[in-house]
């Protein structure tokens, strides 16, 4: 099997593990909009934006760098054990410390703290299981990796569809126990309530590898994994700035029932966003282990290059049949106010795309404190825009930070690139099929909305360029 056969298989097992659960994650999206409002909407959104932040530091870069370390070393085992067991400790200690504090945190996050218990019990379930999902992915095993994560969201849809729907409309089904308990006035807290009993059934299905640890810990090799991790930390947390600080700043400059309309339009982007995550979970082990291959470098031109295509293919849809995906998706009109944000949240998250796809660079140069400055230069923007133009424009200054943040480190992290590492990527082919989207994209979205006969003539068109311009690579590649 050739490098990139091999490369699009593992893509679209890991695709299948991060589709299917977003997918049926984004089910829930009609099922919450309809039973919260965006005031109820905006406390789920609030949970989740500070979920993502505190994992971002429990796992302080620690995933990437075991995937460095374990596929150059020799004591492979050494290297799962001791990044296992610094997550372990570290875990523990950040819960210690939350206890102790837990005034001043609960205040800061804004949740009640009822709400801040279920956030604590998912962290912490969740931050354990992080090696060993590495582990899964980092020794080829993709299968089991994705029957873990759809059992995972096959349990929090469930239980999501029971606490909203099914108790109401059939309560004799329901135990006692459950009845008497339940409220229909709190109804986001079922959302927390799943998702906690979702991590720990992934928590007991993975708790055959914490019993397969060795007790073979190395200082030596934890400072150089925390060398190379903490950037890709830093990073994490820009990231986390530059994708949920505009939801927050919503909420508190303008009002709840914004934010949550802006949250609500905004998971109309999960295509995308479901492509790029694929994409990452595929990529990472895979640019690691083949680095040293000789042709390395113009496999990662080629895989940019179709990466863009699929990208661009993803945004022309999504934008033509927007109103469709509107009406099926978030069926309260209270929402719909804030759709003006989606054409371009998709084209920031095709910018984010490319720049993980360039950031191959600095990950294998182990320069990642290059890519933490990026970040860093990323979140400034995404603050800076926010903070002056909300007052100014509203909402659509936030979709316009995350555009102008991801953009701006897709430039940069390209021209860094080229001096540190360079890869032949082919810009004018790049170029060519983002401008044609963005400008197929323009035009359905500002003159002919709704249109879907010219709407679905530009998708086939967008192919049928496609196929041209590609044919003979694609036989190439197929016939490796």
């Amino acid at each position: 099997m050739s490098t990139l056969k091999r490369f699009f298989q593992d893509t679209l097992i890991y695709g299948f593990a991060t589709v299917l659960p977003r997918l049926m994650n984004f089910i829930l999206v009609p099922l919450h909009t309809e039973y919260l409002g965006p005031a109820g909407y905006s406390v789920n959104t609030t949970f989740y934006v500070w979920a993502t932040f505190f994992n971002v530091i429990l796992t302080y870069g620690m995933e990437t760098s075991f995937f460095r370390f374990f596929s150059h070393s020799r004591e492979k085992e050494k290297v799962f054990s001791t990044s296992f067991l610094t997550l372990t400790f570290t875990t523990v200690a950040f819960f210690i410390l939350v206890f102790i504090f837990r005034g001043w945190v609960t205040a800061l996050v804004d949740l009640q703290p009822v709400y801040f218990n279920y956030l604590l019990g998912i962290l912490a379930l969740d931050t354990l299981v992080v090696i060993p999902f590495a582990y899964l992915r980092a020794t080829n095993r993709p299968v089991k990796f994705a029957l873990v994560k759809v059992l995972n969201i096959s349990v929090v849809v469930i239980l999501n569809f029971y606490f909203f729907w099914f108790i109401s409309e059939f309560p004799q089904f329901s135990p006692d126990i459950v009845l008497s308990n339940y409220s229909e006035a709190d109804k986001v807290g079922y959302i927390f309530i799943a998702n906690l009993a979702a991590s720990a059934i992934t928590f007991i299905f993975l708790l055959p590898y914490f019993f397969r640890t060795k007790i073979d810990y190395s200082f030596k090799l934890l400072s150089k994994m925390w060398k190379y991790g903490w950037p890709v930390m830093v990073a994490g947390i820009a990231f986390v700035v530059n994708e949920n600080l505009d939801k927050l700043l919503l909420k508190e400059m303008i009002s709840d029932e914004v934010m949550g309309a802006y949250a609500g339009c905004y998971k109309l982007a999960v295509f995308m966003m479901i492509f790029i995550q694929a994409f990452r979970m595929g990529a990472e082990p895979f640019f690691f282990n083949h680095s040293k291959n000789e042709n390395a470098r113009e496999t990662y031109a080629t895989i940019l290059n179709y990466f863009v295509i699929a990208g661009s293919l993803i945004f022309v849809v999504l934008v033509v049949y927007i109103d469709f995906f509107k009406r099926l998706v978030i069926r309260d009109e209270e929402y719909w106010f804030t759709i003006a944000i989606v054409p371009v949240i998709l084209l920031a998250n095709l910018f984010m795309g490319i720049y993980h796809n360039l950031s191959v660079w600095y990950k294998l140069t182990d320069k990642t404190r290059m890519g933490m400055y990026i970040s860093l230069f990323g979140a400034a923007v995404t603050i800076l825009f926010n903070v002056l133009l909300i007052p100014v424009i509203g909402f659509m200054a936030a979709a316009w930070a995350t555009l102008a943040a991801y953009g701006s480190m897709m430039l940069i992290s390209y021209f860094l690139g080229r001096k540190y590492y360079p890869v032949p990527y082919d810009l004018k082919k790049i170029a060519f099929y983002l401008i044609l989207s963005v400008g197929f994209s323009i035009i359905s979205f500002k003159f002919l909305r709704e249109n879907y006969l010219a709407g679905s003539a530009f998708v086939v068109l967008f192919l049928l360029i496609t196929f041209i311009n590609e044919r003979k690579d694609l036989k190439r590649i197929m016939k490796q």
